[in-house]
């Protein structure tokens, strides 16, 4: 009778483990697809932002002759948003927010420009796609912290190593280009 009862207590305690292990891997996976979809909203904002620099460089150009190059960086730019890992978007955001403000310092140039409704409103748009990106980078950098410190701490490092789980990588932005563009007139 004793036996069995011991044996019982060992099921429970063992059934309870797995389950507990099983909670820490479903987290884990929980946070692994919550920063992924995170990533895809970034790589969303970025594209709309390309879009809008090329709408903008359209309504600029009818004024001041800018470069092909730039042109043609901004669509391949936004061709490479959508398989961009979070290193990929980093080199995306440098390149995107420097022809950002050199398109506005054109547009700065130009004083009739700056009234044209249609620039007005893309960098309307521009400036709330801006507020956008910050705020899924920011996400995702906090969904990364919570991932990476769960492959750091105990019991759910066990979890983590057993099934190959890495950590996450995090947007990390070069510092100059810390701030959103200035977009003012």
């Amino acid at each position: 009778m004793i036996g069995w009862i011991i044996g019982g207590i060992l099921v429970i305690v063992l059934i309870a483990l797995v389950l507990w292990l099983v909670g820490i891997y479903n987290r884990f996976q929980s946070l692994k697809n919550s920063s992924e979809a995170t990533l895809g909203q970034i790589r969303v904002a970025m594209k709309k932002r390309l879009d809008m620099i090329n709408q903008l460089l359209g309504a600029v150009q009818s004024y001041a002759s800018f470069e092909k190059e730039t042109l043609e960086k901004v669509t391949k730019m936004r061709s490479g948003v959508g398989a961009a890992g979070p290193g990929d978007l980093n080199e995306i955001e440098a390149e995107s927010r420097s022809i950002l403000g050199r398109l506005f310092a054109v547009v700065e140039s130009y004083p009739d420009l700056k009234t044209a409704s249609v620039v007005s409103e893309l960098t309307a748009s521009i400036r709330s796609i801006e507020d956008e990106i910050g705020r899924q980078r920011y996400t995702f950098n906090n969904i990364s912290q919570q991932y990476n410190t769960m492959c750091d701490t105990i019991p759910s490092n066990i979890v983590a190593s057993a099934v190959h789980f890495s950590k996450l990588e995090y947007l990390e932005f070069e510092e100059e280009i810390n701030e959103a563009p200035k977009i003012a007139f």
